[in-house]
């Protein structure tokens, strides 16, 4: 099964996907989650979504607080 990539640009963001989490967890589904910043660590946050296919993810949520 394909993973689900949740992807934050803080951890003050998790609060808010803790629900998500839990429902793909009590779904049997199975995720990770990834802090990038898409103004401190462009970079990373790119080279994420370019290799996430590779990296078993068919599904990414991203979230951003209200600093974006």
């Amino acid at each position: 099964m394909k993973k689900v990539g949740i992807v934050m640009g803080s951890d003050s963001d998790l609060p808010v996907l803790r629900k998500t989490m839990d429902t793909l967890a009590s779904l049997g589904i199975p995720y990770e989650c990834h802090i990038y910043s898409a103004h401190r660590t462009p970079e990373e946050a790119r080279d994420f979504a370019v290799s996430a296919r590779r990296g078993g993810f068919g599904v990414l949520i991203a979230a951003a607080g209200m600093a974006a």
